[in-house]
């Protein structure tokens, strides 16, 4: 599935991002709010990530892979979750919202890589584009598009780093029997907290 939101869309998630968390905050319960915008409706991958503003200090990811629910219900699915269930960090306050940006990227379906070597492997991903998902026995790992490139990675650093995040040793792309994909992701954020969406990728 090709990608292709409007600024617009973009911008609607990242506010039913917010709207979700803050009423789960008040009062436990998930915003049943619709949307009649079809693509919107459609089943995607998503993840939401919060930071802490100003310093962009992460402060909650998760989300979904792949494409198991629609856009619209995912966003709210994943918001909630990455205030309250992500394991790093404790749940978020509802006084602690006001100071974190949300951002949500909307993903690709995840593309199973098949190279003849690991020299190969690295020619398919392109760092900036591409998120990756290393998976080995019941350990999987992901690491969103933006994750390389915040920190500079190249491609071999941005395997090795993902095959960590699954709790594996940093070569185990080398090795056969590890899957390895990658996915696109568009990406929309807020410039600051309850302030203007921007697009971050596309």
């Amino acid at each position: 599935m090709q990608l292709e939101l409007s600024e617009k869309q973009g911008e609607s998630l990242v506010r039913l991002a917010r709207r979700a968390i803050e009423r789960y905050l008040i009062d436990g319960e998930i915003t049943d709010e619709k949307t009649e915008d079809e693509r919107l409706m459609e089943k995607s991958g998503v993840f939401v990530t919060l930071y802490k503003y100003p310093e962009k200090l992460l402060r909650g990811c998760i989300g979904f892979p792949y494409p198991i629910y629609p856009l619209w219900e995912a966003v709210k699915k994943a918001a909630i979750a990455s205030a309250v269930e992500d394991p790093r960090f404790p749940p978020l306050s509802l006084s602690e919202l006001p100071t974190v940006i949300i951002e949500v990227s909307v993903l690709t379906v995840p593309e199973r890589l098949d190279a003849e070597s690991p020299e190969k492997l690295l020619s398919f991903i392109e760092i900036g584009k591409h998120g990756l998902i290393v998976k080995r026995g019941m350990r999987s790992g992901l690491l969103l598009p933006q994750v390389a490139t915040e920190y500079g990675w190249d491609e071999e650093t941005f395997l090795s780093e993902t095959c960590l995040k699954a709790g594996l040793p940093e070569d185990c792309w080398r090795k056969k029997g590890t899957e390895v994909y990658r996915f696109e992701a568009e990406i929309f954020e807020e410039v600051r907290p309850l302030g203007p969406v921007k697009r971050v990728s596309r």
